[in-house]
């Protein structure tokens, strides 16, 4: 239970709705900074403006998957105004505050750092990555079926990296019966895209295998499907960059050759916000629960 606690919930997306559901029926008091055109407000919730009146007295801070950018801006979908976290707004927070985001990018690390507030990067964690690449890889299949005019069954797939997304997506893709080839840094991913009986190759290797592709997914967040590697693609092969913004891939000339790419970050919170939201309310009861038996 969270008697006692005062939950505020930053910005976010529908994904945060259910985690806002979560921290209700524990007996949080909740409180909803960013969220004045929620359609369905929700009865034991108070929405509220940001304020350091507010944040002394907030115990745990909620933020959205991708936490804040690199001038504090926090997106919100529930909201037209700006929202900006500022080193005064952390400094309020009261000792033994615990801030909760998906990704802190170094602006925000910094602020918690300066002020000796501690944060949890949700989607460090391997369970919530893992639980979180089945909405990922339910919307990368539901794209390329939008999108190519030939089935998955038969087509020749490429994944590129074979972490938590990449090993979810390549066993997909080939219990749907495509010729899936795996492209991977580590001997160990090697190793284990052969066990899986997927066609392993390594990254540097990955102009001379994408000769005849039909659909290429890239899950490594950095530059690697290069003007290279496109120039080699066939024209009527689809890319699906998974990784995090700015992805993988270069846009601009898959554009000038006729190619399609499509960035796709944030698949969960699109394809299946529910099962997303469920997702990060069960993973942070349970931290809090942890938390509450070591100090009880």
């Amino acid at each position: 239970m969270l008697t006692g606690k005062h939950v505020a919930f930053l910005g976010g997306d529908a994904r945060q709705l259910e985690v806002i559901k979560s921290c209700i029926e524990l007996n949080a008091k909740v409180s909803l900074i960013g969220f004045e055109n929620l359609q369905s407000p929700f009865s034991g919730a108070s929405k509220r403006d940001l304020n350091r009146d507010l944040l002394k007295t907030v115990d745990l801070l909620i933020l959205p998957i991708m936490g804040a950018d690199d001038e504090g801006k926090v997106d919100s979908v529930f909201t037209t105004e700006k929202i900006v976290l500022t080193g005064e707004h952390i400094r309020s927070l009261p000792a033994g505050a615990v801030v909760y985001t998906g990704i802190a990018k170094s602006y925000l690390k910094n602020l918690c750092d300066e002020n000796a507030v501690r944060f949890i990067e949700l989607l460090k964690r391997d369970d919530v990555a893992i639980y979180n690449s089945i909405p990922t890889v339910e919307g990368a299949v539901m794209m390329a079926i939008q999108h190519t005019d030939i089935t998955i069954h038969g087509s020749t797939c490429t994944v590129l990296g074979l972490g938590r997304v990449g090993m979810t997506l390549a066993r997909t893709l080939y219990a749907l019966g495509a010729r899936v080839r795996a492209g991977v840094h580590r001997a160990d991913h090697y190793a284990r895209a052969v066990e899986m009986g997927l066609e392993p190759f390594f990254t540097e290797e990955l102009p001379r295998q994408v000769q005849d592709v039909d659909l290429l997914c890239n899950t490594v967040p950095a530059p690697v499907v290069t003007d290279k590697v496109l120039s080699r693609m066939p024209h009527s092969a689809v890319i699906i960059d998974l990784a995090s913004k700015p992805g993988g891939v270069d846009f601009r000339f898959a554009e000038k050759r006729g190619i399609k790419a499509i960035l796709a970050p944030s698949l969960p919170g699109i394809v299946a916000s529910k099962t997303a939201g469920r997702i990060l309310a069960q993973t942070i009861t349970r931290l809090l629960a942890e938390e509450t038996g070591e100090k009880g």
